[in-house]
């Protein structure tokens, strides 16, 4: 399978590849869906820092202090141009995704928002999907509990792909916010934005992505995209964990209230009142995630060498792969698309009359492939398949077709197994 990416020579900048687990068995890792491994380039420049040039950053006029901020900032740059940002102060650090969200979700209804755009009540309506994550699902119900706003969603059609049959119906006048996700995190479904966005442009509302499946794995340019707001996270990206982000048009940034209160997101403080800093510090309160900022700022210039379009090409060949050798496997059947039409590289699926709990332990005993099991902080997805959980295989640059072979011989050994 030629794909024009050196993947040989990329697994030698994961060390954890050539591990070996007990028993002498290799590790086949098929779970960057949840979280990829990290190159050792991203973990030397995070210990060069922690043990070289570490300071708390924006406060301390000294060499540290001076060189800690200077890093933390170039992370911001590196990322802003990473996404086809504008403008790097529409880059907002937070510690994950998840808290990307709600931070948009909390500035929605907050009394102290001025802008109406952000004024949320009763009548108002919230529109997400039924492929959500947990994370892009639970904060807009906290928002219209408190708000009395009315939360609807998108279904799911029978092959995986987002149902915009009723998009006129569901995206109205009242609507306020559409967050959906770019792509799934279960079905591999890339989402179309375009149709969406010019509906939510016709109604005057706002658009919100979670990008943390997509941005990993392909070029994502939130310019081109038009979306208002979009989330990811870091440690899908070969970067570290406690550190993600939250890209927004300036003017909203501008408009929204701050989300925590504390040092560093002020500009002056009287006992009475306060006044804010400009985006993107007004969200950034307290110290930040330093090094975890630096890290990211690593694994994106990590992927910008290799090149996205690269990466892009060696998900799809094994993608394509991947769905031809599991559809030979009797009894298996795959939740989500089952062609390479706007899909990325993961893909979910049951083996009929086996707890997706058993597959997953019997091929990490035997065969060293670790895959995620269960219902993936998609509940409701499940739920809309008539399943509990499937088992889940999702690939990235550094896997190889020879992992594959292995995943497909370790689910035959189950069928087996359980025979």
């Amino acid at each position: 399978m030629e794909t024009g990416l050196d993947v040989e020579r990329i697994r030698k900048d994961f060390p954890v590849l050539s591990r070996e687990l007990p028993g002498g068995r290799p590790l086949i890792y098929l779970d960057s869906g949840n979280s990829a491994q990290k190159p050792a380039q991203v973990v030397e420049v995070m210990r060069e820092h922690l043990t070289m040039h570490y300071s708390n950053v924006g406060r301390a006029m000294h060499v540290l202090g001076a060189e800690s901020t200077e890093a933390y900032e170039n992370a911001r740059d590196k990322v802003a141009a990473f996404i086809g940002a504008p403008d790097r102060d529409e880059v907002v650090f937070t510690k994950n995704a998840s808290e990307a969200l709600n931070l948009v979700a909390y500035a929605f209804g907050n009394p102290i928002a001025e802008d109406p755009r952000f004024r949320l009540g009763p009548g108002d309506e919230i529109v997400i999907s039924e492929m959500e994550h947990h994370s892009n699902i639970v904060p807009w119900q906290m928002l219209a509990q408190r708000t009395g706003a009315t939360l609807r969603w998108f279904s799911v059609t029978d092959s995986g792909r987002l149902d915009l049959s009723n998009l006129a119906e569901l995206v109205t006048e009242r609507t306020k916010i559409v967050s959906i996700v770019h792509q799934s995190n279960v079905l591999g479904t890339l989402n179309p934005v375009a149709p969406v966005l010019a509906r939510v442009r016709e109604v005057g509302a706002l658009m919100m992505l979670d990008a943390s499946q997509s941005v990993p794995h392909q070029k994502v340019d939130v310019a081109a995209l038009g979306v208002d707001f979009l989330a990811f996270t870091g440690h899908k990206v070969v970067g570290p964990s406690g550190i993600g982000v939250l890209w927004a048009r300036g003017e909203l940034l501008e408009a929204m209230p701050p989300f925590l209160g504390g040092g560093e997101m002020i500009e002056a403080v009287w006992m009475d009142h306060s006044t804010y800093a400009p985006a993107p510090h007004k969200f950034e309160a307290g110290t930040p995630p330093i090094v975890e900022a630096i890290g990211l700022g690593a694994a994106v210039d990590y992927l910008s060498e290799i090149g996205m379009d690269a990466v892009v090409r060696h998900e799809r060949e094994l993608t394509a792969y991947a769905l031809d050798a599991l559809g030979e496997i009797p009894g298996l059947r795959v939740i989500g698309p089952l062609d390479l039409t706007d899909r990325g590289g993961t893909v979910s699926f049951t083996l009929e009359g086996i707890h997706p709990h058993d597959v997953g332990q019997i091929l990490d005993d035997n065969f060293g492939v670790a895959v995620r099991v269960g219902h993936h902080c998609a509940r409701p997805l499940h739920l809309r398949f008539g399943i509990p959980a499937t088992t889940r295989a999702s690939f990235y640059l550094y896997n190889t077709p020879a992992e594959i072979d292995a995943l497909v011989r370790g689910l035959h050994h189950v069928r087996k197994v359980f025979a």
